[in-house]
């Protein structure tokens, strides 16, 4: 039991080192071809509508609820892997680059919410506590291909395709031999076709969600439009020096010991609590960033772009664990997914609307878009405090 979490913790970090392998390329595949650097929108989208597609098939089929999540986590990796590794066919077109991407993301919906699944069957109390080093796992495994880029300089950019597709294949493999279902599984006996749809009928449920859609708008906009910021920062303090690829991924994986952090706090003060005050900071962020993008000292640019990846992913976990411990048992692992499915569907609309608006608008007021999320989310976790 002890060596459980740990195992899971690392099989997530392995796994999801696949989300942002392409993003972290982008600029090698743009060089090497005639796509253009507003690509990075439709990239990353790409990711994210394959998981979305995923998630909505496997929480339609309970698939993680009706088979065994260890074999469902090291099936899809081994598929994921599989499709990551198309980028390196020799001729890929925009078509085949995006249908790779997408593919990729389609079997991401077998690892990461399943993960979850995973967690959530073994450990009834301090799940707040285990969430946040899953998700911490996360976090530092979709930071991990920018370090991978960093080292690699100099080096042919398959190489970070070929360790993030290896990585993902050994923490499939892990998973399937050390950790069996969970002793609180508890396997569903038929499909849910419209099933999912009646959980948001729970005030503590529906609060739960929509406070997590909130967060979900700004968190992977943030992610994906990180190495633009620092990008154009360097270009106009061309003596700052900044290493766009390590700092990308210093920053987004200080926010996996966030996650830790809050899931430690949690158990003190409340998932709900902490969930708010971090969904409250990164809103801040948002809003105040004019004041400290690209005009400011680096030191200041640097700390306040560290803050931001800090407190912008420190509710995740304490999300995910109020969305499961307020879905039926039998479908918690459905519930998590399809609330995972509709989340990822907001972060394609707010990427997009970020590289739509930055040809209009000055990249200094860009990202204070991303308010709306956090804002809303809070409004939803207001609400469902007073429903019940």
């Amino acid at each position: 039991m002890k060596r459980v979490l740990p195992t899971i913790v690392i099989t997530q970090f392995f796994c999801t080192s696949l989300w942002f392998a392409g993003n972290a390329v982008l600029p090698d595949i743009i060089r090497n071809s005639r796509f253009q650097s507003s690509f990075l929108a439709h990239l990353t989208s790409a990711v994210q509508f394959g998981f979305i597609t995923g998630t909505l098939v496997f929480a339609m089929l309970a698939i993680s609820d009706r088979f065994s999540p260890s074999r469902v986590f090291f099936t899809s990796s081994v598929l994921a892997a599989l499709f990551n590794l198309c980028i390196l066919f020799g001729g890929i077109n925009l078509a085949g680059l995006l249908g790779s991407r997408f593919l990729t993301g389609f079997f991401l919906a077998g690892v990461y919410p399943v993960g979850m699944k995973i967690a959530s069957d073994y450990y009834q109390k301090g799940l707040g506590r285990s969430l946040g080093f899953l998700v911490g796992a996360l976090v530092v495994g979709t930071a991990f291909p920018h370090l991978l880029k960093s080292i690699t300089e100099g080096l042919p950019w398959r190489y970070v395709i070929v360790s993030t597709s290896g990585l993902a294949f050994s923490g499939g493999l892990v998973m399937l031999l050390l950790v069996p279902d969970g002793p609180h599984r508890k396997p569903a006996q038929q499909m849910h076709f419209t099933g999912m749809l009646r959980i948001f009928r729970n005030p503590e449920f529906r609060s739960a969600a929509f406070g997590y859609f909130g967060h979900m708008w700004e968190l992977y906009a943030f992610w994906a439009f990180l190495p633009v910021m620092l990008t154009l920062y360097q270009q106009q303090h061309p003596d700052a020096e900044l290493s766009v690829s390590f700092y990308s991924f210093l920053i987004i994986a200080s926010g996996g010991l966030s996650c830790v952090i809050s899931g430690l706090l949690s158990q003190k003060f409340g998932q709900r609590r902490v969930a708010a005050i971090a969904l409250s900071l990164s809103g801040i962020c948002c809003i105040v960033s004019p004041l400290f993008l690209f005009s400011s000292p680096p030191v200041s640019f640097l700390t306040f772009l560290f803050f931001w990846g800090l407190v912008v992913v420190a509710d995740s976990p304490l999300f995910s664990t109020l969305v499961a411990h307020n879905a039926p048992g039998e479908s918690r692992g459905s519930a998590l997914t399809i609330v995972n499915c509709i989340g990822f569907s907001i972060t394609i609309v707010s990427i997009q609307l970020l590289s739509a608006a930055s040809a209009h608008l000055d990249a200094r007021y860009l990202y204070m878009l991303l308010a709306v999320g956090p804002l809303a989310g809070l409004a939803a976790m207001y609400r469902g405090v007073e429903t019940t």
